[in-house]
């Protein structure tokens, strides 16, 4: 198998066809090898393994689409021990820009946030929490929850509201309670009255107890290729750059057609997005479920940064831009110049690349950062990077999963429950309970 992909250019009949070769779909064939599976095809429309864990190499750097650390007690390595030698060994930090123009501790900073405001702003927000237990205990959007359990006040002073609407696409006012609750619980952690400040201390001190790692240099094809040769060394076939054209099931077969040829299974998972698995299914769907298309600008540096972390996190004010990731710290600085990743929501700069790198310049600068010779290298547009949760979205999603289910369809992973998965954990633990039996 070269470069893990085996090319399938004729009609086969398998034992379970997955769609997608993300870290669901690899998991999957892993589990399903597990329950008994002895030929599997894994399908994908990508040239390369990995799903949307991309990097693009640029002038000699190598960045992500994303921010991706890994762990080295992720259940990922129990289905692929092999690939733990080939991660890089990491010890990143995490930190945000405030709407002071501070850089300081991710996601909350007693000292910054809370202390320097002084006497008055204390008790004004203060008041503001005691108003929200006492007057807005009916929660019906992202909003209405972070406001309950911080105030309206701290939410704002916080630049918490600002950095949901930017990583969102959405006002926070927009976004679904449900995801809310989920994705946001440690709001709810922290602001609790079991003294927070002794909480959020203690936390901090304690750190991460696993190590963290970072994808090979090299790439993450580089790192997936041996998952998907000890994949194939088991019996499972690997189809890249195959466009699916249409899945229809017959006396409980499924005929997936493809512009590869046809493949026939008796189980289908799929890791695909969920418009995407309905369409090809033929299964309609009364509304439409929003995903957020997302740039990445590619940067080299050399000068004073202004911070010191490997992530920062942009919870000021102003600028479009969301988080961004310096790789140079992980790797190591290319003839001299450091490199980091920009994301930035491709709606809130009208999808152009050329306002992004203008609107982060400017707000950078504004703010004490990257402070030197700073060149763009090159960007990168990926659709469906992740789901944006309105009001609503997360019942039309279960909808849509049960549509496929009752067609026979088992539907996984971020795209395929529409479930926003931020670790390679989350995604295989998920993977796991979806297909047990």
């Amino acid at each position: 198998m070269e470069d893990g992909v085996l090319d399938i250019a004729h009609d086969g009949d398998y034992d379970a066809i997955v769609l997608g070769a993300g870290i669901s779909g690899l998991v999957a064939s892993s589990v399903l090898l597990e329950d008994g599976a002895q030929r599997i095809l894994i399908v994908d429309k990508y040239e390369s393994i990995g799903g949307n864990h991309i990097n693009v190499n640029v002038n000699g750097y190598s960045f992500d689409i994303g921010s991706y650390i890994f762990q080295d007690d992720s259940p990922l390595i129990r289905h692929f021990p092999e690939l733990l030698p080939h991660y890089v060994v990491i010890d990143p930090a995490w930190q945000r820009l405030n709407p002071q123009g501070v850089v300081t501790r991710y996601p909350i900073s007693i000292k910054d946030d809370l202390l320097v405001a002084g006497p008055v702003e204390w008790i004004r927000i203060g008041a503001s929490v005691v108003y929200s237990r006492l007057f807005r205990r009916r929660m019906r959007n992202a909003k209405d929850f972070a406001r309950y359990w911080i105030g309206a006040r701290f939410l704002k002073r916080s630049g918490l509201e600002d950095y949901m609407k930017r990583f969102y696409g959405l006002a926070p006012e927009k976004i679904d309670l449900n995801f809310a609750r989920k994705r946001m619980a440690w709001i709810s952690e922290y602001a609790s009255f079991d003294n927070p400040m002794l909480k959020i201390r203690r936390e901090a001190r304690q750190g991460p107890s696993n190590q963290q790692l970072a994808r090979p240099k090299e790439g993450f094809h580089h790192l997936y290729k041996v998952a998907a040769d000890k994949l194939a060394s088991s019996g499972v076939a690997v189809s890249l750059g195959t466009t699916i054209r249409s899945i229809v099931r017959t006396d409980g077969l499924f005929n997936v057609e493809t512009d590869r040829g046809c493949f026939r299974a008796r189980r289908v998972v799929s890791t695909l997005p969920l418009h995407t698995a309905l369409r090809i299914c033929g299964i309609p769907l009364r509304d439409s479920l929003q995903s957020v298309s997302l740039i990445s600008l590619f940067y080299s540096f050399d000068g004073t940064r202004g911070f010191s972390s490997s992530i920062l996190y942009n919870f000021s004010f102003e600028g479009p831009w969301k988080r961004l990731t310096v790789y140079s710290d992980f790797y190591g600085r290319n003839d001299g110049r450091e490199y980091f990743g920009v994301e930035v929501n491709a709606e809130h700069v009208d999808g152009s690349i050329a306002i992004a790198d203008r609107q982060f310049r400017a707000h950078v600068a504004d703010n004490g950062l990257f402070d030197g010779d700073l060149v763009l290298e090159g960007s990168h547009v990926t659709a469906n990077a992740y789901p944006i949760y309105v009001d609503g979205a997360t019942e039309l999603a279960q909808e849509a999963v049960q549509a496929l289910s009752d067609f026979g369809v088992e539907s996984i992973g971020r795209q395929g429950r529409f479930d926003y998965q931020p670790t390679a954990r989350d995604t295989t633990l998920k993977a796991e309970m979806a297909l047990a039996r």
